[in-house]
């Protein structure tokens, strides 16, 4: 029997509804900025995707465009208008940045209270010692749509390929808190099928199409497919899709984890201006 789908669309939807009731309820329009650097086809699209959703749930939305050969030093400053702009309540500066520029600088200019990625290493710190910060926006959709589908995560055996700072790590520590059993492997990770076979939810985020096999997966195991490859015009996920036919559950791609990526954002966007207000709804 082939797995049942975890598509998002529903689940995006029930996010969005419920965030444009709460919006809708307060006496301000939250305020979000979203800053690019050059004309990355794929960022101008994300961006563009971002801004409109937020405008769709009732959120003053804005992109800065800065030009490619922009100065680390100029975005570092517009950050800074930005940081102190009364106005703005959630900055995200879109990635990959270019070469000129160092990520990890920008992203620790950024307020921690107006960072909605979560991605500030003051943020990231709250969310290991367990602390209340704004979570990264794909891992924190993984677990929301484990939770739509009344999936349990306390004891399972979770594996996580992939150790990037963005989706593999953070993900580690949401699974942590909610008392999973948590392995990360990585490309220097010895006998990975093995592993794979042992895991009750398996995260792939490694960006190798087609990477786990069905003879890697446990039976009735449930997979959560995060790795984007474009091949050919085509998008390809890292769980090769006749996997479908050995786990109960799986993440399409596309429609799956990304679109969860876009609603997770909008509710760090909300939670941002309550928490920077100090407004209790």
């Amino acid at each position: 029997m082939a797995a049942h789908l975890m598509k998002a669309k529903p689940v995006v939807a029930a996010i969005k509804a419920d965030l444009s009731d709460k919006i809708a309820s307060l006496p301000f329009k939250p305020s979000v900025h979203f800053v690019r650097v050059g004309e990355d086809p794929a960022s101008v699209v994300y961006v563009k995707s971002k801004e409109t959703t937020a405008k769709e749930i009732g959120m003053d939305a804005y992109t800065h465009v800065l030009p490619e050969d922009s100065s680390e030093s100029s975005l570092l400053a517009f950050i800074d208008q930005l940081n102190q702009d009364d106005r703005v309540d959630g900055i995200l500066v879109q990635l990959p940045l270019p070469k000129q520029i160092d990520a990890d600088k920008v992203l620790l200019a950024i307020d921690p209270l107006k960072d909605v990625d979560g991605l500030h290493p003051l943020n990231v710190g709250r969310l290991w010692v367990g602390q209340d910060a704004p979570l990264p926006c794909t891992p924190a959709g993984l677990i929301k749509i484990l939770d739509f589908h009344n999936i349990d995560i306390q004891g399972k055996k979770v594996l996580i390929i992939g150790r990037s700072n963005i989706v593999g790590k953070p993900a580690a520590a949401l699974f942590l808190r909610r008392h999973a059993t948590v392995t990360i492997a990585h490309s220097r990770s010895r006998d990975l099928p093995s592993l794979c076979r042992e895991a009750d939810i398996l995260v792939a985020a490694i960006g190798q199409a087609g990477f786990v096999k069905p003879d890697m997966v446990k039976p009735g195991a449930v997979l959560l497919d995060v790795g984007v490859s474009r091949i050919d015009g085509k998008i390809f996920g890292d769980i090769d899709p006749q996997a479908a036919e050995v786990a109960s559950y799986l993440t399409p791609m596309p429609g799956g984890t990304g679109p969860m990526t876009v609603a997770m954002l909008m509710e760090n966007s909300y939670q941002a201006a309550l928490q920077r207000r100090k407004y209790v709804p």
